[in-house]
């Protein structure tokens, strides 16, 4: 069994397409499909289940591309390490943040390249049950997400890294003009563009709402931090953001932010971490950077300042 034949197979189950896999791994088709036919043989058992095109894998392989995984994982986590031990650190560290955390995830993989030039980065967006199954699947180093709203399962390790306070984002000029704050029932009475329901920020915003007594009826509904402040900028809107998301967007032209009060809830983000040992290199120098980093306190003086919004 070669290496490489595990990476044609993880290729497959990434890209479930012959051709696309093949060109990610930088060979031939007839080539991808000789090294897992190859492989099939060596294991004397079918992987793949065949027809006109790739219709999945058999359950022996399923188990199979999971050990593929856990082996690459841990070949890469090696070459991580002894290339420390050579020159320093380098290589390419995977993470995946939920659309709410782009913004602060950005904070620690600028300061881990500041700090180790040889240092690549992959950072994806993703909701908090795609980064769970990508950990466990050893197809990511490292997640940012809520870690105390909703359960992430045993296999999962936490490392806090700071609090979302809420605020109202509105017009100048609205029906809240000249307030100091406003309550949630009061928001829900306004013209929202809110997240979309299949994302957990969203699922929070609606427990606050409920537990004011009120359920919003936003007109728009967008997946992404970028897409909200596209439409509140355009007039008319208001909006639900986090703290500290300010840290990057600011407060555009003619809007003004203002605390939700009535409602006191504050869910943790942090980083998520596969449970096993050894820990991949660049994973603990992640940690490291997020010690150093100290985005609670970053993030309580973000809030403390708010009147310069």
């Amino acid at each position: 069994m070669l290496l490489r034949q595990l990476e044609y197979l993880i290729a497959l189950a990434r890209e479930r397409h012959f051709a696309r896999a093949a060109a990610a791994c930088h060979v031939s088709q007839p080539s991808l499909s000789a090294g897992i036919a190859k492989l099939e043989s060596e294991l004397q058992l079918s992987i793949v289940i065949r027809g006109r095109r790739f219709a999945g894998f058999t359950p022996e392989g399923e188990q199979v591309v999971s050990w593929a995984r856990r082996i690459l994982a841990d070949r890469d986590a090696l070459t991580q390490e002894l290339a420390g031990l050579r020159r320093g650190v380098g290589g390419v560290l995977r993470v995946c943040a939920i659309p709410t955390a782009v913004v602060t995830a950005s904070m620690l993989t600028s300061a881990l390249c500041r700090a180790h030039p040889g240092v690549r980065v992959r950072l994806d967006s993703g909701s908090s049950r795609d980064i769970v199954r990508r950990l466990v699947d050893f197809d990511l180093d490292v997640g940012l997400t809520y870690t105390d709203n909703e359960p992430l399962g045993d296999a999962i390790r936490v490392v806090p890294l700071y609090r979302e306070h809420y605020l109202a984002l509105t017009p100048d000029d609205g029906s809240l003009a000249g307030r100091g704050s406003v309550t949630w029932a009061e928001v829900a009475a306004l013209p929202l563009c809110l997240f979309t329901r299949d994302m957990q920020h969203r699922r929070i915003i609606d427990g606050c709402f409920a537990e004011a007594g009120v359920e919003a009826a936003p007109a728009v509904e967008a997946d992404s931090v970028a897409a909200l402040y596209a439409h509140v900028s355009s007039g008319g809107w208001s909006t639900v953001i986090a703290h500290v998301w300010l840290a990057t967007f600011g407060v555009p032209a003619g809007m003004r932010v203002l605390p939700l009060v009535g409602v006191d809830r504050t869910p943790q983000v942090g980083l998520v971490l596969a449970d096993r040992e050894p820990q991949a290199p660049l994973v603990r120098v992640l940690r490291e950077i997020a010690d150093a980093e100290d985005l609670a306190g970053r993030m309580a003086d973000l809030r403390d300042r708010l009147d310069r919004f």
